[in-house]
């Protein structure tokens, strides 16, 4: 089975699903947004993957999936945000990026519902950090994310409230919360159903 073949069937079907929904909704209600699950198209896939400035007010200095908010010219499309968000953020053409689908909404305890929207990329972009959101980008084996060996789970306290989420350690970097959570999803979703 090719890999967007294996990407796109395990789109569609029902797993189990954990996000930070028990934190409630925020007052007025979840902000629209979308990332670029970035998966390159080698014999090996891997994804790319940002680490965010340090002077940044928030999530600083913390790896993340290229996206952010819906805005108006989005239409209402996490697809079209998420595209545009990564060529914002890595200069990743839209047209090189095969759209496999979407998974389903994270719920953030900070108040946002996340779409992750699947893509195939080439391997051979030439990215380009933009400054102002991306201090640099890495690329992990798309085998490694999905290795539940790999995600740890782990208890801290936020906002007075204990907190359970996944921790994973890639050669230094840390890839944890929103982001860990959204590769738990997608390595549950594609071991249940490979």
């Amino acid at each position: 089975m090719s890999l967007a073949a294996m990407l796109k069937r395990a789109l569609g079907t029902e797993t189990a699903h954990e996000d930070e929904a028990d934190f409630g909704a925020p007052e007025g209600g979840y902000r629209e947004a979308a990332v670029l699950v970035p998966v390159t198209r080698r014999e090996e896939p891997g994804v790319i993957l940002t680490q965010r400035p340090k002077w940044l007010r928030s999530h600083a200095g913390q790896v993340a999936f290229p996206g952010g908010k819906l805005e108006p010219e989005d239409g209402g499309d996490p697809i079209v945000a998420a595209l545009r968000e990564a060529e914002e953020e890595l200069a990743i053409p839209a047209r090189q990026v095969d759209v496999i689908g979407t998974a389903p909404a994270y719920h953030s305890g900070s108040g946002f519902r996340i779409v992750p929207v699947i893509g195939l990329v080439p391997a051979d972009l030439d990215l380009v950090p933009c400054a102002d959101e991306v201090a640099d980008w890495f690329e992990v084996p798309l085998a490694w994310l999905l290795d539940p060996a790999n995600a740890e789970r782990k208890t801290g306290i936020w906002r007075g409230v204990p907190r359970t989420y996944y921790d994973m350690d890639w050669q230094g970097r840390r890839i944890w919360g929103v982001t860990a959570g959204i590769i738990a999803n997608l390595s549950r979703a594609l071991n249940e159903h490979a």
